[in-house]
C-alpha cells in the first residue's frame, strides 16, 4: 500500500479524515494499487458464477468505484454496461481504464446508490466490496433502489466472504478497525462511513426478502471451504419478484 505507486501514510490520513465522497476523490488516482480494490480472483469467479443465468442485455455496476465491476459486465451484457458513483474522481479513472473494444456500449453516472437516478432498466446488478459505507439502518432503502431499477426478473448479485472467526487474526484487524472508524466519526465531523463488521449475511438475507427479492446463495468454489464445512465466499443472487415473494434458499 505504501509504495511508489501507491498512497503513503500522509494522503491515507488526509483521506481518512475527509468526508466519503472527497476521501475518494482523493484516493482515485491510486486507488487500484492499494488492498481497498476488490481481487481479481474474486472478480473472476463472480463472472464465471453468473454466466449460466444469463444471458443479460443491461447491467449496473452498484458504487462502481474505478470500473473493475463495470469490465466484468461488459463480458456478461450484450447491450449496455453502466457504472453508478457519487465519487467524481472514481469516475474520472474508470472512464479512462474500462474501454471495451465492440461488445456492449458503457455509461458513467455520477449519483448516490441511496437516490438512484434510473427506471426499471437493468437485468443484472452488481456490487463490489461497498456495503460497508451503508449503515444498517440504510440497507432496506438501498435494496429498495436496486429493486426499483431492476426489470422483473432481473438480479442483484454481489459475493460475501466468510468472516474470520475470533481465534484468527483477521477478526481482531477488522474489529479494530471498526472501533477506530466509530471513534474518529464519534470525535470528528463529516462522518467517514466503513464498517468491515456491519454487513452480517443472515440480516442481509432478510432485508432482501423484504425488498421483495427471492434470493439464492451460491457457493465460490475457488476459495474452498472452512473446517466445519461451510463456503468461504458465496455468490448472493438476489431475483426481482413480488413484494411478498422472499424466500432464501441455501
Amino acid at each position: 500500500m505504501f509504495g511508489p505507486e501507491g498512497p503513503n501514510l500522509r494522503e491515507l490520513a488526509v483521506q481518512a479524515l475527509s468526508s466519503v465522497e472527497r476521501g475518494y476523490d482523493l484516493l482515485a488516482p491510486k486507488f487500484d494499487h492499494t488492498p481497498f480494490r476488490t481481487p481479481d480472483g474474486v472478480l473472476d469467479s463472480v463472472a464465471k458464477a453468473l454466466t449460466p443465468l444469463g444471458p443479460f442485455e443491461d447491467g449496473l455496476d452498484l458504487c462502481c468505484g474505478t470500473g473493475a465491476g463495470a469490465e466484468v459486465l461488459t463480458g456478461l451484457c450484450r447491450r449496455s454496461v453502466t457504472g453508478v458513483d457519487f465519487s467524481a474522481g472514481m469516475l474520472g479513472v474508470a472512464r479512462h481504464r474500462v474501454r471495451p473494444a465492440g461488445g456492449p456500449g458503457v455509461a458513467w453516472v455520477r449519483g448516490d446508490a441511496r437516490a438512484l437516478p434510473f427506471a426499471a432498466a437493468f437485468d443484472l446488478v452488481v456490487s463490489f466490496g461497498a456495503f460497508g459505507h451503508f449503515l444498517p439502518r440504510e440497507l432496506p432503502g438501498l435494496f429498495g433502489q436496486v429493486h426499483s431499477v431492476l426489470r422483473p426478473g432481473g438480479r442483484f448479485a454481489f459475493p460475501v466472504l466468510a468472516p474470520p472467526r475470533p481465534t484468527r487474526a483477521g477478526f481482531w484487524m477488522l474489529l479494530g478497525f471498526d472501533t477506530v472508524m466509530r471513534v474518529r466519526n464519534a470525535l470528528w465531523r463529516p462522518p467517514f462511513v466503513m464498517y468491515y463488521r456491519s454487513f452480517r449475511l443472515g440480516g442481509v438475507l432478510g432485508e432482501l426478502g423484504r425488498a421483495g427479492f427471492a434470493v439464492e446463495l451460491h457457493p465460490l468454489p475457488e476459495f474452498g471451504r472452512r473446517g466445519d464445512g461451510s463456503p468461504r465466499a458465496r455468490l448472493v443472487v438476489a431475483r426481482r419478484a413480488q413484494p411478498a415473494a422472499g424466500s432464501v434458499n441455501s
